[in-house]
């Protein structure tokens, strides 16, 4: 059985106006509803691949968090300093650093606290 309904719409994807002969048409034709397909796909990977990478970039922080003694790099994040910033804080003497040997600079976080609230 077939319908005699003709509704006037507007393409969701172009704006041109159409008579769609149900009442869900949301398209003018197969073109304009595959555009909007890879649209919706294209939003949705763009979403995912957004979170992941928020993801990585806050799972450093995590980490950093829980660990007592801290590299140069991980004070840096920490801080949201340059590493430049924290090798000058460390030889003025405003962060107190052990260095283990010529690339094994590690900081206290008590250090950093202290730090921290000194200013």
């Amino acid at each position: 059985m077939s319908s005699n309904i003709r509704i006037n719409r507007v393409c969701e994807n172009c704006k041109t106006p159409f008579v769609a002969k149900t009442t869900v048409t949301r398209y003018c034709g197969g073109n304009c509803a595959k555009i909007a397909y890879k649209k919706r796909k294209r939003n949705t990977k763009v979403k995912k691949s957004n979170t992941e990478t928020v993801k990585i970039k806050l799972e450093p922080l995590e980490i950093i968090q829980v660990k007592d003694y801290l590299t140069v790099k991980e004070t840096s994040a920490l801080l949201n300093i340059s590493k430049r910033s924290t090798y000058r804080l460390i030889s003025e003497g405003q962060l107190k650093a052990s260095n283990l040997s010529e690339r094994l600079i590690r900081v206290k976080r008590s250090e950093i606290e202290r730090l921290l609230t000194t200013l």
